[in-house]
């Protein structure tokens, strides 16, 4: 008499290994990785005497623009817009209050600043400023720079700024220094 025995089924998986390594390289090459945003700054060089780097600054030469914890932006205790702040940055650095600026445009005004090498933007923000608004106000300062630059760079060298050397860009931002100061407010 014969006897049937039944073997339970199995599947193969000897191939399965190749075929998990063939997906995982699919997912690999086909995945995006988005880049983390950032702001780029050069931080300054480490000052080996404080006396030495540290000067008096003149009160009309700092232009104070705060972040609360509401999202409000205040610049010289004033609520504005985001929109405001590149044309505002640009009149104070660009204001020759003192006379002695020979590329200036401003309006001389007696409460800006004396001379876009003396200004300061200070910017304050809360413990709890979104960093969304941070990087805004930030971004709406650089491009006041950015702009001043331009005109100079135009007027100057006749030139557009991708078309400047090294040289000249060194004289662009001697003659508008991006001077910024960031200060986070501590609460209690």
């Amino acid at each position: 008499m014969r006897s049937f025995r039944r073997h339970p089924a199995t599947v193969n998986a000897g191939s399965m290994a190749d075929i998990a390594f063939l997906l995982l390289i699919f997912f690999l090459v086909t995945t995006t990785i988005s880049a983390d945003k950032g702001i780029l700054r050069q931080l300054p060089s480490d000052c080996p005497k404080i006396e030495d780097c540290i000067s008096k600054i003149v009160e009309r030469n700092i232009l104070r623009i705060n972040l609360n914890s509401k999202q409000e932006i205040f610049i010289e205790d004033k609520i504005v817009e985001l929109e405001e702040i590149e044309q505002i940055v640009k009149a104070f650095v660009d204001n020759n209050g003192a006379s002695t600026c020979d590329y200036c445009k401003g309006e001389r005004l007696p409460e800006s600043s004396d001379h876009p090498k003396e200004a300061v933007i200070s910017l304050s923000h809360d413990a709890l400023t979104k960093y969304h608004l941070f990087v805004s106000v930030q971004d709406e300062i650089t491009k006041a720079f950015y702009d001043l630059r331009a005109v100079y760079i135009k007027d100057k060298f006749n030139k557009t700024p991708d078309q400047i050397t090294d040289e000249e860009f060194r004289i662009v931002k001697k003659a508008y220094p991006f001077i910024v100061s960031e200060v986070m407010v501590k609460r209690d």
